[in-house]
């Protein structure tokens, strides 16, 4: 029967693998996922099957069913604009479990010394990682959901961000108190020795999940998506640790994917916002959404328009590029741009849509959305790839984006994201921006771009203000 299992795992190993070439292209994304679902539960077959002769089938049973009424109904109903909330929580749901295993097996053993000879080092150690990082990658994004979610309140949030060396401090000491407790309890993982309390397993877990706490709460919206892809990297990688000290081939591979693959998307995103992975950790940076006054942002002067003149504008483009942000997200407008877009094309006018890797709240969140409003995958355009377009654009239409569209990060040394990678709008020869408000994006800082003099604020809820636009373009 192990050769049978062993064959599943085999199989199940390269569903995950296949599943995840599928995720690298949206034409292939769904069935990557398909594939790659299908493939957990292949290992989860095999996991039963080599478990047949266990007295906890009613456990088992009634932890699958369990996991399948909290977690199905959540990603059927969850919106668009609240996927990253729901990633969030889905990663930390892992990096718990992987934690609470570390607690059982340490329980199970009697400290790790309830075994016949000296305890094995990759049981132990991957054992004690695991019941740390997976314990950090929980609480952290709890908090990170939290944040999404907008649960917290702001004022709270401002405090934390001012005070973020303090919370980096208490980081440091909780660090060291969470590897000072492990090396004790992997020091008396000996037969010889009497079984560890449990309160040092306690001890332990206490520590990194308030460590968890403490690490994300300082670090403001702006860096969400990275902090999300990382908290995944780290749930991968204690899944990974306690598949090694179990001896389970199948939380190896998938925690050496899910870690992999985090840790490479973190990387990127944090090259995308030209800022370090330590940085971004420890920065605190766009902790405020601060909102500035109508006319008088960035040393300069608005101009409103109408959604005539708008649909008039893009109507006689040649050109017309859609650079979608977290407010296209918010109004849901995707479908409304759509339409609009299929009325300019009609026209012979062509529409490009303008992909940030770190717009909306995380990796592929514009991508996703457009897509479910049947936008062609060739219009959506990444950042390196329509850069060069923006010149010769006759207008550009900016829908909830702001930070990514901010020229200071090209031209103000002393801007807080001088030097990040943004879309080139500030050159097309006309933008119209559509906002609610004139506040200011998760960076906290006032965007040059509003009063440009070939920029026009459309200001509304974006689907409804596309709606007119679209109707004008009717009319036309």
């Amino acid at each position: 029967m192990s050769y049978f299992v062993s064959t599943l795992y085999i199989a199940a190993f390269a569903m995950f693998i296949y599943g995840l070439m599928g995720l690298t292209g949206p034409r292939t994304a769904v069935r990557g996922n398909y594939i790659a679902a299908a493939g957990m539960f292949v290992a989860v077959v095999a996991v039963l099957i080599d478990i047949r002769d266990t007295d906890n089938w009613a456990l088992i049973i009634a932890g699958l069913l369990v996991g399948v009424v909290l977690g199905v109904p959540p990603a059927l109903r969850t919106r668009m604009t609240a996927m990253p909330q729901l990633v969030a929580l889905f990663n930390g749901v892992g990096g718990g479990t992987v934690a609470l295993i570390a607690w059982a097996e340490f329980l199970g053993s009697d400290g790790f010394t309830d075994v016949d000879t000296v305890p094995s080092a990759p049981f132990v150690v991957g054992s004690l990682f695991a019941a740390i990082v997976g314990s950090i990658s929980f609480w952290g994004s709890l908090v990170a959901f939290a944040k999404l979610q907008e649960l917290l309140n702001k004022n709270l949030e401002k405090r934390v961000v001012a005070a973020a060396k303090a919370f980096q401090l208490a980081n440091i000491v909780l660090a060291l108190a969470a590897v000072g407790v492990a090396i004790f309890i992997g020091v008396n993982a000996d037969p010889a020795n009497a079984p560890t309390s449990t309160i040092w397993i306690g001890a332990l877990l206490v520590a990194a999940g308030v460590m968890g706490l403490f690490v994300v709460l300082p670090i403001g919206g702006a860096d969400m998506p990275v902090v999300i892809s990382l908290l995944n990297a780290m749930t991968g990688l204690s899944a990974a640790a306690m598949g090694l000290a179990l001896n389970n081939q199948a939380m190896i591979v998938a925690g050496m994917i899910v870690g992999a693959s985090g840790s490479i998307l973190t990387n990127l995103m944090a090259k995308a916002m030209n800022r370090s992975i330590p940085a971004i950790v420890f920065g605190a940076f766009g902790g405020g959404e601060a909102g500035g006054a109508v006319g008088a942002t960035a040393g300069g002067t608005v101009k409103a328009t109408s959604a005539s003149d708008a649909a008039i504008q893009m109507a006689y483009a040649n050109q017309v590029i859609v650079v979608p942000g977290y407010g296209l997200a918010v109004a849901q407008a995707q479908h409304a741009v759509k339409e609009m877009a299929d009325l300019l094309d009609e026209r012979g006018v062509e529409v490009k849509y303008a992909i940030h890797p770190v717009a909306g709240r995380m990796p592929g969140h514009m991508n996703v959305l457009l897509a479910e409003a049947d936008v062609e995958y060739d219009a959506m355009k990444e950042m390196d790839d329509i850069n060069g377009e923006f010149g010769r654009t006759d207008v550009t239409v900016v829908i909830g984006a702001n930070d990514v569209t901010n020229p200071s990060a090209r031209e103000d040394a002393g801007s807080p994201i001088y030097g990040m990678p943004i879309l080139n709008v500030d050159q097309s020869k006309s933008v119209i921006v559509l906002k609610r408000s004139m506040s200011s994006g998760y960076a906290g800082i006032d965007n040059p771009l509003f009063t440009a003099d070939q920029t026009s604020m459309l200001f509304g809820d974006a689907k409804k203000m596309v709606s007119e636009v679209t109707e004008e373009l009717k009319a036309l």
